[in-house]
């Protein structure tokens, strides 16, 4: 019971100097950091109001999807709908590799800029507004130039923008560490054949016949993994607490149903803007059209 306080603060009784220097001392430290924007509290504030910071996704030429283009790859399930994005916190920041101004909250100090580092997990956000969170350039590793239309079963990856958001690579691989004991999706620096992707026609039937032809821009298809031939795929029943809130687990597994068909899970968007130029993007009209295709069946 000796360390209790059993008198009033202004009393002044034992060490008492001591302690009134260490309270002026620690007082003092947290000035100078807040002063310099290195409070917990003010580098989570920087985080999201920098990854969350608003992009503009591309407009699709003639309705096709071209390497070099900006999309949100987003899920929809019984009006329930998300998109892929980057789940990154404290532990995922670091310096990047060109001198700048760290603003951190509030434009104080200098220093090198700061962006996400891998690896950094995924989640499926309930957020599907485009930002740097959940934008992903289209890019290409077999060659073909920016500004070519992405064909059918070709081999492509998924880069998150320049900048803060650290042009990180969707990628997968067999190793697993999550609750579901399925294969992982996390985002890592570098671009290799566990980031290639490809995608595949909604249609099992109607596969075969669109292969090699370009990809339609916001229409339902599967994003399949190379190497380990599994799809994307959303787990609702998994959730996560994320820094942004209550979301859900990403994988890369191919879910079936009695007719051998991918299940509404593997299902994917990818989402470009208005080609009119009103910022906004197609979510609207894919959600109509999703909804149509589940009621009527496929559009031709």
């Amino acid at each position: 019971m000796a360390h209790i306080r059993t008198y009033r603060p202004n009393v002044r009784v034992g060490n008492w100097r001591e302690d009134v220097t260490l309270e002026e001392d620690s007082l003092k430290d947290f000035l100078e950091r807040k002063e310099r924007g290195e409070l917990t509290v003010q580098k989570n504030v920087f985080i999201k109001q920098s990854i969350l910071e608003q992009v503009h996704l591309s407009a699709s030429q003639g309705g096709k999807l071209c390497f070099g283009d900006v999309v949100m790859l987003v899920n929809m399930l019984s009006g329930d709908t998300c998109s892929v994005c980057i789940n990154a916190d404290l532990t995922n920041l670091g310096e990047g590799p060109s001198p700048g101004t760290c603003t951190w909250a509030s434009n104080l100090g200098q220093g090198p800029n700061p962006v996400i580092q891998a690896p950094c997990g995924v989640s499926g956000g309930r957020d599907v507004q485009p930002c740097k969170r959940n934008a992903f350039i289209i890019s290409s590793v077999d060659g073909s130039v920016e500004g070519e239309p992405l064909h059918y079963n070709q081999s492509f990856a998924l880069r998150t923008t320049l900048g803060f958001a650290g042009g990180l690579y969707l990628t997968s691989d067999h190793q697993n560490f999550q609750k579901s004991r399925l294969q992982e999706v996390v985002m890592e620096q570098q671009a290799n054949f566990l980031s290639w992707w490809k995608v595949l026609h909604n249609d099992p039937q109607d596969r075969l016949e669109n292969e090699g032809l370009p990809v339609n821009a916001n229409n339902k298809v599967i994003i399949l993994h190379c190497k380990t031939n599994q799809a994307l795929a959303v787990l609702r029943q998994h959730t996560l607490w994320t820094p942004f809130g209550k979301e859900y687990e990403l994988t890369a597994h191919t879910f079936l149903d009695s007719h051998k068909a991918e299940q509404d899970v593997n299902h994917w968007l990818l989402l470009t803007t208005d080609p009119a130029g009103t910022e906004l993007t197609q979510q609207d009209r894919s959600l109509t059209r999703a909804t149509e295709i589940d009621t009527h069946g496929p559009l031709k």
